[in-house]
């Protein structure tokens, strides 16, 4: 607390961004895994990817070292919108007094998270398309070939107009929400417990950081399928009228990967997924609070 909500929004978007920077290599190489095997029996497909670090040399030999920092420009404009809308709504509960209830900081991260996802939900779509794209002999997943962020939002504007820029929206709202509930309640209450218990001085780096990583680890458990769901959702082909042509929605994706892909089909890509929520929730929330602080 302390801190205007206007002034938290400029903190969460900055901090959002430098940890974005940090972690991109694993989203690339998380967006591979998730999209690899798309709708196909286990063991029936070939594996260009397999495990998180095999899966970013195959990027590097691919695409080169540069690959792996693939969408980035389309992730900081991600992580600037959604994490700047979602701490500016989270600061705003906390000065409201919401927070103070029963349940107030899960439901204030939930709802922070969905308007967060709302907003970043473009810039999520086209992240997506660049990251998956590849040469065609270690392609995953549907090759949208975009040649630069720009010519990727335009080619969508002109294809399905204002509606595309938002297509996949209803796995993103899922995922930020269930995300940031528990990064944002767990981050609070994992910090105030080892203060209580004299394990760190309160508002020190250490208590912050091991808030932080107690609450990667809920996130990167509680997100993946919701996360393997979205990427799915935004990287899916369509028709000329903007249509999915592989799911329908948000839980047509679910029922067609759990029963032909399995129910471990939603957990794609979680080493990767654990790898790069924990260092992103653990920069972000440390970049924040101490940006805050300051």
């Amino acid at each position: 607390g302390g801190v205007p909500p206007v002034t938290d929004l400029v903190l969460g978007a900055t901090a959002g961004c430098l940890a974005c920077f940090l972690t991109n290599p694993l989203e690339v190489v998380k967006t591979r895994l998730q999209l690899q095997g798309e709708l196909q029996p286990p063991g029936t497909y070939p594996r260009p990817y397999r495990g998180v670090l095999r899966a970013a040399v195959a990027v590097c030999r691919a695409d080169g070292l540069r690959g792996l920092q693939k969408g980035l420009a389309a992730g900081l404009l991600y992580q600037g919108l959604m994490n700047g809308v979602r701490f500016y709504c989270y600061s705003h509960a906390e000065d409201a007094g919401w927070t103070g209830y029963p349940g107030g900081t899960v439901a204030a991260g939930a709802v922070a998270g969905a308007v967060g996802a709302i907003v970043g939900s473009p810039a999520y779509l086209v992240k997506t398309h660049l990251q998956a794209q590849t040469l065609s002999a270690m392609a995953v997943g549907h090759q949208h070939n975009h040649e630069s962020i720009s010519g990727a939002f335009k080619s969508i504007y002109q294809q399905h107009g204002v509606v595309g820029l938002w297509r996949g929206v209803t796995g993103a709202v899922p995922r930020v929400a269930v995300g940031s509930a528990v990064q944002l309640s767990t981050f609070a209450s994992a910090k105030d417990w080892v203060c209580e218990h004299q394990w760190f001085r309160k508002g020190s780096w250490a208590a912050v950081l091991a808030g932080s990583m107690v609450s990667g680890v809920a996130v990167a458990v509680t997100m993946t399928p919701f996360d393997v769901i979205s990427t799915r959702l935004y990287n899916q082909p369509v028709d000329a009228s903007g249509t999915g042509k592989l799911y329908r929605g948000f839980l047509d994706c679910i029922l067609q990967i759990s029963s032909k892909e399995g129910l471990l089909g939603l957990y794609k890509g979680i080493g990767a997924v654990y790898l790069r929520l924990g260092p992103h929730t653990v920069l972000s929330l440390f970049f924040w609070d101490k940006l805050r602080n300051m």
